[in-house]
């Protein structure tokens, strides 16, 4: 069963109300196996900074560690935990006020079996704030609605000023070239789960800008984020890619050959 608590009580309603109504602040989302979680101090890292940026704050990454502790099925079942850092006493009228955030912390069963290839379209967005993981999904919820009424699974993400790729909706993405494993180099959020595929995978990789307009030049590509680990891209517009490529099976047991931290 789905948990909600805030700051380790159960959710009071007008609390949660005041997150939908102001809709400002940020979060990390993470999959927990058996009290466990890939990168557990990385998304510790991600709350303290993005609390930083936006509230001015510090959390206290022992009670957040103790948040997500509390919140994990006693059976060691799959969830996916979000925790999202908020101020319900910010309004509308006066968000520069002193903040005291809190912590939102929910679950929802995790996928047990791995998803099917994605075929994505590309679509001219930047988030706001790039490098925060914040709250202001409208615009990413929005562009996946679109792609979807278009008949495509998801969006990724290109710069409108550059006609560069930097992400996807709710996900890094990477491409490999035959060569190599060749990270977009742009305004994106800085993934967990990337950057502990990029320390885990040993073959060579870059960081470059990656032109939407040449992606033919890649041989697969896939996208990676906490709640499916690497997921094939099976195409982008018109451009297909080999989702059986052979490299991104040595992608997925590099990623569940890291060690996963006790919560």
């Amino acid at each position: 069963m789905a948990e909600i608590e805030i700051d380790g009580a159960p959710a009071d309603p007008a609390r949660l109300a005041a997150l939908g109504l102001l809709n400002y602040g940020h979060f990390t989302t993470l999959r927990a196996e058996a009290g466990r979680v890939r990168g557990l101090e990385l998304h510790l890292d991600r709350l303290v900074r993005d609390g930083r940026t936006l509230f001015a704050a510090e959390l206290d990454r022992v009670a957040a560690r103790e948040r997500i502790r509390a919140v994990l099925p006693a059976d060691g079942a799959p969830v996916i935990v979000r925790v999202t850092g908020y101020d319900p006493e910010l309004g509308l009228e006066r968000p520069g006020g002193p903040a005291r955030p809190g912590l939102l912390v929910t679950t929802r069963p995790a996928p047990t079996t791995a998803p099917g290839p994605l075929r994505v379209r590309t679509a001219a967005y930047r988030r706001e704030l790039p490098e925060v993981k914040h709250v202001g999904l409208f615009g990413l919820v929005h562009q996946r609605r679109l792609a979807q009424l278009d008949g495509y699974d998801d969006v990724l993400l290109v710069d409108p000023d550059s006609g560069r790729v930097t992400e996807g909706a709710t996900w890094n993405v990477g491409f490999l070239d035959g060569r190599r494993l060749v990270w977009p180099d742009g305004p994106s959020l800085p993934g967990v789960t990337a950057a502990l595929l990029a320390g885990a995978y040993d073959g060579p990789q870059s960081r470059e800008p990656v032109e939407a307009s040449g992606l033919d030049r890649f041989a697969a590509a896939f996208a990676v984020n906490a709640g499916v680990g690497v997921r094939p891209l099976a195409a982008v517009d018109g451009t297909a890619f080999d989702p059986a490529h052979p490299v991104l099976a040595e992608l997925r047991a590099a990623y569940q050959g890291i060690t996963a931290d006790v919560v």
